[in-house]
């Protein structure tokens, strides 16, 4: 029979087992249940390793190789300890491995969710075949996973590729608690209120806007209602894109210069609305990056799409997986 991959997402308010197997270069997801986030982590584990067990029950029981779980930081991977997540209360040093481990005794591993979807999409997505990828979630939040030298670089305590963080302008809508933040002008909740300041100042000028239609003030202004408004021609939705978009460029230029990458796959809002954003990123790119860094490196939406999440902690029991085996053989961790 062949072995298969179970993985265990963890999100803030939902949770999702699934099981896939490798394909030649790629990932099949065979099924997936989903439901819920417990308040309670041992609630939580203890359903997630239930649901495993029904996945492979519906598939006959074949052999499980490996678990990878993947859950929003801080987290301490070496130690399978989750840390105090803002989107998960309670779940303080609280342990994810072990149970999982006692459970299936297999090779279990644990990485936040943006480096588990950077080990994806080079495994199996558009990061195929390089050996320096940058993954950028740019959805909810905005975090970056690193493939450095052909491996998952997580740094000192698993904070590398807090990307979101940097600060990009003096002022700006907020991100990870910083104003004028990478994360603040791209991402969901970013673009947002990026479009509700930007809709008042559209307003009081006496300007019409598909974002106030309704004539009502900024309130309730979503991401994906500006990206409808841009690509139905909106002068306003297309300013905020364009900011957006120059901003991003701007980070990335950072990216490109400091990392030197082959290439940067981009997920979710970059993947949906390139269209729109390349434009302006290549012009910030090429005004603000070193030439001969950005002539080696692709800027390329994610490969998996929307599978990219259940694919993520997948990756993760790979890369488990292999680091069993490099033990096995007196080899070096695989990082």
């Amino acid at each position: 029979m062949t072995e298969v991959l179970g993985g265990l997402d963890i999100g803030g308010t939902k949770c999702a087992a699934v099981i896939g197997t490798e394909t030649d270069g790629g990932i099949e997801i065979a099924d997936k249940i989903a439901f819920p986030t417990p308040s309670a982590p041992e609630a939580a584990m203890t359903r997630l390793c239930r649901e495993l067990e029904e996945l492979l029950a519906r598939h006959g029981h074949p052999p499980l190789a490996a678990v990878g779980i993947s859950c929003g930081g801080p987290l301490d991977s070496r130690s399978g300890l989750v840390l105090s997540p803002p989107n998960l209360p309670g779940w303080d040093r609280f342990n994810v491995v072990a149970p999982v481990r006692e459970r299936f005794g297999v090779p279990v591993g644990l990485q936040n969710d943006a480096n588990a979807c950077a080990l994806a999409e080079w495994k199996w997505g558009a990061g195929r075949g390089t050996q320096n990828m940058i993954f950028l979630t740019f959805g909810t939040g905005m975090g970056a996973g690193l493939i450095l030298n052909g491996r998952l670089y997580a740094g000192a305590n698993d904070m590398a590729g807090e990307v979101g963080h940097m600060r990009l302008a003096e002022d700006g809508p907020e991100g990870y608690g910083k104003a004028g933040s990478f994360e603040g002008f791209c991402s969901g909740g970013g673009i947002a209120r990026l479009a509700a300041a930007m809709t008042v100042e559209w307003l009081a000028a006496g300007k019409r806007t598909l974002l106030a239609a309704d004539r009502g003030a900024a309130a309730g202004i979503t991401a994906k209602a500006v990206g409808e408004a841009a690509q139905a021609g909106d002068e306003l939705a297309l300013a905020v894109m364009r900011t957006v978009g120059r901003k991003l460029g701007r980070g990335l230029a950072v990216l490109v210069d400091v990392l030197n990458p082959e290439r940067i796959v981009i997920g979710s809002i970059y993947a949906r609305q390139r269209e729109l954003l390349e434009p302006a990123v290549m012009e910030e790119l090429r005004r603000e990056a070193l030439a001969v860094s950005l002539q080696a490196c692709e800027i390329v939406p994610a490969g998996l799409g929307e599978q990219v999440g259940d694919a993520a902690s997948l990756s993760v029991a790979r890369l488990a997986l292999e680091g069993r085996q490099k033990e096995r053989t007196g080899g070096a961790d695989s990082g």
